[in-house]
């Protein structure tokens, strides 16, 4: 049995005897003209209860954690990949995390085969930056890419950043891992990779969407089929609160705190002109919902589902 056979028929066995986490996928596809959407899970992240609110205004912040029902002493944000499926095309936006950074992510192999998606099948790999839960999926437990026969794609300023080798030391030591682990599996796949840039369509009817400021070169995606449409934000809103009721707000998580404030308030108003349901990719509920704007003048996200 080859070795790929093999780790697909580990991750249904596991399926079978339910060994899978509780939230494999979304109990809710978006169809999109004649293509579908499905939201497969890769986990979630285990992280600091102010991993992302630290550095915000703590007065102000609080009314908006009651109501979200925020832990100070987890955050837990979910890990939601799209799996697009458009006649021939398979793709994937992100990778997820593999079985490097934690225990509660790297399950999309088993969200891959509860779909009967063989990782074979997938024709396109888009990643929307390269943080290590987005990302370090890329190669599978031998070391060889996951997806054997897809082309892979990233925005041109995110692979420079990630490839430069200054970015390791620049990072610091408690994040030069997230350089090391990112060059060592882009180098793995630098033959198959096509750079794009923002306003490119990367396929037909995948626009990018230059989003920086959670990482240099961070991209969403405006995908639109037959009128209708759907935006993929990845982080650019890296959670379903405070990123979008104060959207000026500095997060934790970014890179360039100010200008990924500056990115999510100049999305926020192309969302809201555009009325086009997001799929976020540590947002609530599956991650796929609706933006809506409060009489106040604040916004909210709105699952699809719970």
């Amino acid at each position: 049995m080859k070795r790929r056979e093999m780790l697909c028929a580990s991750a249904a066995l596991m399926g079978c005897a339910g060994l899978l986490p509780a939230r494999i996928w979304a109990q809710d596809s978006l169809a999109l003209g004649q293509a579908r959407l499905d939201i497969l899970s890769d986990g979630q992240l285990l992280l600091p209860g102010d991993f992302i609110t630290r550095s915000m205004p703590q007065e102000e912040l609080a009314p908006i954690a009651a109501r979200h029902a925020l832990s100070p002493y987890e955050f837990e944000p979910p890990c939601n990949v799209t799996l697009l499926r458009d006649g021939p095309r398979k793709v994937l936006f992100d990778i997820g995390a593999g079985q490097d950074l934690m225990d509660s992510v790297g399950h999309l192999p088993q969200a891959l085969a509860a779909l009967a998606v063989d990782p074979a099948e997938i024709t396109h790999l888009v990643l929307t930056h390269a943080h290590p839960d987005h990302l370090w999926g890329l190669l599978d437990d031998f070391g060889d890419p996951f997806l054997p026969n897809a082309e892979m794609l990233i925005g041109v300023g995110e692979y420079e950043y990630w490839m430069r080798p200054e970015t390791i030391t620049e990072m610091g030591m408690l994040r030069e891992h997230f350089a090391v682990g990112a060059q060592r599996r882009l180098g793995r796949v630098q033959d198959r990779l096509r750079l794009f840039a923002d306003g490119d369509e990367i396929l037909p009817g995948v626009l990018a969407i230059g989003t920086p400021g959670h990482t240099p070169g961070h991209m969403s995606f405006h995908l639109h089929q037959d009128g209708q449409s759907v935006m993929v934000l990845a982080d650019a809103f890296d959670n379903g609160h405070v990123a979008f009721e104060r959207p000026h707000w500095h997060s934790g998580s970014d890179h360039d705190p100010a200008l990924a404030a500056q990115t999510r308030q100049s999305l926020l108003s192309r969302i809201m002109a555009e009325d086009v349901p997001v799929i976020g990719y540590h947002l609530p509920g599956n991650g796929l919902g609706r933006v809506e704007q409060r009489r106040d003048g604040t916004h909210v996200f709105r699952p699809k589902s719970g």
